[in-house]
């Protein structure tokens, strides 16, 4: 098909060429969707942040390993309703250089905010000790990342420590997501609160709570979110959904945790660790297009 096309003269190439700038141009392709949507007449809640870039209501996407064709793909689907996309564990490491650099490139493109997850920072600590962080720090900058996550996941840190490495990655040009929590240890409410003051006064922009940390025995631990929720500036907070990495995690309890948060905390709740093939599943729930329902409706009273 190549050969008859270039064989076909000018007006060949240009067809071609067409076809190669019009996949070159997500942005522009989500714009538009932005301004024509099917069933406009519908309304969506009042409290939902429905342009970016969004102050509160932020969505995370994990990127646990997409091609590049799946995330053009995901990025032109749902790229209206992610803000950010984590680069899970130390993965960023494994990449060719230039498959790592346009996989940045087109979530940038797309308007979603890649970053290092944060055990990365953890292994880059615990094996190559503190003096290697400001290399780590200069190579994410140098490969299109202007923002990286902080955690103890699996390497403990005192609150000086915690402090001292926010503060270094924000001295050398880095905006800073603080986590807060453990995977294998069940932390305090209270733990978890200074734990984010912490991250807040060390320059920390958000912080993000270990999904860990909100799961009892595969349910959602209401008691952890409402001290959480009476405590901390939510619209400085993410909530990480549990995943298949945490055990007795099922879907339905991830579907559960997902229509806790939107019930208690209102459409523009922020949550991290969304699957990409969920995106537009969890808006709808976000909007009360999803299997959860409209907002504040009474079952046995609506329409069928």
């Amino acid at each position: 098909m190549l050969l008859v096309d270039l064989r076909a003269g000018t007006a060949g190439r240009k067809s071609l060429w067409q076809s190669w700038f019009s996949f070159s141009r997500p942005l522009e392709r989500l714009r538009s969707m932005a301004i024509a949507r099917a069933f406009d007449f519908i309304t969506q809640p009042p409290g939902r942040s429905l342009t970016k870039p969004r102050a509160s209501g932020l969505t995370m996407v994990i990127d646990q390993g997409l091609g590049l064709a799946a995330q053009r793909d995901l990025c032109e689907t749902a790229g209206d309703y992610m803000d950010f996309a984590k680069f899970k564990t130390g993965q960023a490491r494994l990449y060719r250089e230039a498959h790592l650099l346009q996989k940045v490139r087109q979530y940038l493109e797309s308007g979603v905010k890649p970053f290092i997850g944060g055990q990365f920072h953890e292994y880059v600590f615990a094996v190559h000790g503190a003096p290697a962080l400001p290399v780590f720090y200069a190579e994410a900058k140098r490969v299109g990342f202007t923002t990286i996550e902080i955690s103890d996941n699996i390497v403990p840190l005192t609150p000086k420590l915690r402090r001292d490495q926010i503060r270094g990655a924000v001295d050398a040009g880095l905006e800073v997501f603080g986590e807060v929590g453990s995977k294998d240890n069940q932390t305090s409410a209270a733990e978890l609160i200074d734990q984010a003051g912490v991250c807040f006064d060390a320059g920390a922009s958000l912080v993000l709570v270990e999904a860990a940390e909100l799961v009892t025995a595969g349910k959602p631990n209401q008691a952890m979110l409402d001290e959480l929720t009476g405590h901390l500036d939510m619209k400085r907070v993410m909530i990480e959904l549990p995943g298949p990495w945490i055990p007795d995690v099922r879907t339905c309890d991830i579907e559960l945790l997902k229509k806790l948060l939107v019930a208690a905390l209102g459409p523009d709740v922020n949550v991290a660790n969304v699957m990409p093939d969920t995106v537009i599943d969890f808006e709808a729930t976000r909007v009360g297009l999803g299997a959860a329902g409209p907002q504040n409706f009474v079952r046995g009273r609506g329409g069928a």
